[in-house]
Parts: structure tokens; C-alpha cells; sequence
């Protein structure tokens, strides 16, 4: 099939690249030409492992085409995806939907004759699909278009194993001629298994809220357990394992340790709490979920400074990852950030080093090192905090490579046994340990 991705941001890049290496012919669209230009040399504006070598095959093969020119990218392709950004507007927990309305009215000057599916791919609020139906209006009286969500469920750092082995697709439309050409689409991803679900637009929409939101709240209980278990003597790795053996619960968004971030938690719990109070429904506990993870920034913060005895000027804090999480380089919404600006407002010397590289989150912050080696960034550090858990912390030397007769290891993923760091004679201190 002919596709046509507007925007190359995460959701589309992604989703282009992968649907172009199952056979279709692929248009990504963005209007940053500087993008573009990048895109059609086979560099990438993400990190995402495996996503490069997979775009410049299929760039190769002519299967995908990146684009700032919208109309002939439409008129070309048989199924729109709007994969632009939902960013939570200021000073409000509601998504700004400015940028998929605008693709909508764009779309409504450029499809003529031609029958087209239209997609939300982006991450939108109920009845978003109802709104584009409006403004393609009479597109859709003609019969010219249907307006279909099917949201995505990628995570950073899996992304291409995510889209190839879904856990489930979800397509919301009433049409049964798009409900056949997307089951078409994407056959050769579920065959023949169970894991294609039709249902309504709405359904879609709130699918995909719903899931976000459980599973932060998954990692909000978690982590106020793990408090619970900082002051009984219990080991929060028991708990999880205990509770996670149960089918019903799972053991999967069990693990403790910092606040939830990145692109799609925060923003959608956010909008997932306005978007009950447009329909006057109090959604109480995933406004306490967004409660609870906003206030472990603050707690987490404070255990550093009690760790560390209260006095945090001039000591050197070392930070192995800053990224929300690993396998990617975004910081959105990272619990290093408020960390970082607070230690180093009281003097603190901040190293960090992360495989994703150099962060712009801290140029602005004097005192606050990257550094391109685990090595360089942990000598002589007062205390190392593992932030991410990266492949590359797991199996460390910190002795060697701390080169410090005492200092701190603050183990924020559980990445470490605390009875061997104590034979290690190592002051170790983990999350809900």
C-alpha cells in the first residue's frame, strides 16, 4: 500500500520506517526541511536502536521517501497517519491539539477525488476524531474519506520489536471498508493471531489514555510501597516479586525508583484528568497518581541530601544516566533534571555521563559536567547515582573506578545486591531497601 506519515517526530519515524519494511511504499512528511535533509542522508533525529539500518535499507530499495511536500505526498498515498505532537498546554493539563487540526484543515484543501483513510496515530482526546470528521466535512458526505484512530503503543528503546510483535492493534472506526484495508495493512504483523480489536473511534481514543494512565499508576503504587518498605526493613524487590507472580497483577511497571517521565505518561494523565473534567467525571485516582509522581521528584531529592549528611557544597555527585529511561535520548519530563538544577543551586560539582550523550537540558548550568567515559565521570565522586539502568552500569568496579577511600553509591533502579556492596565495604543505598 501507499502510506503517507505526517511528521517525523518519534511516533511517525518510527511507524514509517517499519511499514515501509513490511513491503509499503512510504511518505514521510514534516514542514522542517533541515529534518528532511538529515532523514534523506540516513541520519537520524532520535535515538532508537536498529531504527537506522532498517531506514537506509528500505531508503535504498525506494520504499520510503522523506518529504516537506504535503500535497504531493497525499494525492500519492492511499492511507493519511497524523502523527504530529499532543503537547500538554501551558499552564493547563489539557493537549494542545493545534498541530492535528491543522493537518486536518490542510488535508481538507488537498484531497479531491480519491478515496483516503485519515488516521490519528497522535495521542489525542475522545471525540479529537469527531472534530477532524467536522472540518472534513464534506469530504466525508462524498464518501472521499474516513476518519479512523489507531493509536500507538511503542515504547522508547523497543520501538521497532514493539511495532512488529504488537501487543494488540486498535483500530476505532464503523467504517467496514477502512476496518478491511487496515486489517489488510496490517496482516503480514498479527497473521493470524487474536491481536487485531475493532472498535469504535472513541474506543480507540480512550484505549489509549486508559492503558497510560494504568500503567503509571502501576509505577506511582510501586513507588509508595517502596517508601513503605525503606522504613519496615523489607526489600521492595520481594514485594514486586511476590505481587508480580500473581497472573492478575503482572510483574511488568513493578520496579521502584524514579518518577515516571517521558513523552507519553505525564502529558496524558494530565489530559486524561481534563478530559473527565469536560465531562464533569472526577477521575480521583489518577489525579492522585499525577499527585504522587510530581512529589517523588521532591522526595528523591531529599534523600540524596540526608545520604550525604546535609552538606552538599563542593561535593562531587556523579549521575550515570540522566534519560527517563534507557535505549533512548529523552529527557522529557526525567527526574535527573529537577535533581540535577537542585544540587547544583547548592553548590554541588555534577558529573554525568550518559550513551546517549550531552544533554542541552544542562548547558546553561555552571558546574555541571558531561563526561565521555563511565570512567571520567566517576572519579573521585563523593557519590555516584544510578539514575537509568543502561546496560552499561550493571556489572561495574565502582572501587576502581571511584578511586576514593569512602564515598556514596545511590542506587535508584536496584541494579546492585546491597549485601554484596556491603562486603565491598561500600556505603550503598537503593530505592525501597
Amino acid at each position: 500500500m501507499k502510506l503517507c506519515m505526517i511528521g517525523t517526530g518519534y511516533v511517525g519515524l518510527v511507524s514509517g520506517v517499519c511499514f515501509s519494511d513490511i513491503g509499503n511504499t512510504v511518505y514521510c512528511v514534516d514542514k522542517d526541511q533541515k529534518k528532511i535533509d538529515l532523514l534523506n542522508k540516513g541520519i537520524i533525529p532520535i535515538f532508537e536502536p536498529g531504527l537506522e539500518e532498517i531506514l537506509k535499507r528500505n531508503y535504498k530499495q525506494k520504499r520510503l521517501i522523506f518529504t516537506s511536500d504535503l500535497k504531493k505526498a497525499v494525492i500519492n498515498s492511499d492511507i493519511i497517519f497524523i502523527c504530529v505532537g499532543t503537547p500538554t498546554k501551558k499552564n493547563a493539563n489539557s493537549a494542545d491539539l493545534k498541530y492535528v487540526y491543522s493537518v486536518a484543515k490542510d488535508l481538507k484543501k488537498i484531497i479531491k477525488k480519491k478515496y483516503k483513510i485519515i488516521i490519528t496515530k497522535s495521542t489525542v482526546p475522545v471525540s479529537t476524531g469527531d472534530k477532524i470528521e467536522k472540518i472534513l466535512n464534506n469530504l466525508k458526505k462524498k464518501k472521499l474519506v474516513d476518519v479512523v484512530s489507531n493509536p500507538e503503543f511503542l515504547r522508547e528503546g523497543e520501538a521497532i520489536r514493539d511495532f512488529i510483535y504488537p501487543d494488540r492493534v486498535i483500530i476505532g472506526t464503523d467504517s467496514n471498508k477502512a476496518n478491511r484495508i487496515l486489517k489488510s495493512l496490517y496482516f503480514p504483523i498479527i497473521k493470524k493471531k487474536s491481536r487485531y480489536f475493532n472498535t469504535s473511534r472513541r474506543g480507540a481514543e480512550l484505549i489509549k489514555y486508559a492503558s497510560n494512565a494504568f500503567l503509571a499508576t502501576k509505577i506511582s503504587f510501586i513507588n509508595e510501597i517502596a517508601n513503605l518498605c525503606e522504613k519496615t526493613g523489607v526489600d521492595i524487590k520481594d514485594v514486586s516479586q511476590g505481587m508480580g507472580s500473581d497472573e492478575r497483577i503482572g510483574d511488568r511497571f513493578l520496579r521502584a525508583g524514579p518518577a515516571y517521565g517521558g513523552s507519553c505518561f505525564p502529558k496524558d494523565t494530565r489530559a486524561l484528568i481534563d478530559t473527565g473534567n469536560q465531562f464533569k467525571t472526577d477521575l480521583t485516582i489518577i489525579k492522585s497518581v499525577v499527585n504522587s509522581n510530581d512529589n517523588r521528584k521532591t522526595l528523591l531529592i531529599k534523600r540524596v541530601v540526608k545520604i550525604l549528611g546535609g552538606n552538599l557544597k563542593n561535593k562531587i555527585i556523579t549521575f550515570l544516566g540522566v534519560t527517563f529511561k534507557p535505549n533512548t535520548d529523552d529527557m522529557r519530563e526525567a527526574t535527573s533534571i529537577p535533581m540535577i538544577k537542585y544540587l547544583n543551586k547548592k553548590n554541588s560539582k555534577i558529573k554525568y555521563y550518559d550513551p546517549s550523550g550531552k544533554k542541552v537540558d544542562f548547558k546553561d548550568l555552571k558546574n555541571v559536567n558531561y563526561c565521555n567515559t563511565i570512567s571520567s565521570a566517576c572519579l573521585n565522586a563523593d557519590m555516584v547515582i544510578l539514575h537509568t539502568e543502561w546496560n552499561d552500569f550493571k556489572l561495574l568496579n565502582f572501587k576502581k573506578l571511584v578511586k576514593k577511600q569512602r564515598f556514596k553509591i545511590y542506587d535508584m533502579r536496584n541494579m546492585y545486591s546491597p549485601s554484596r556492596m556491603k562486603k565491598l565495604n561500600i556505603d550503598y543505598y537503593g530505592v525501597g531497601r
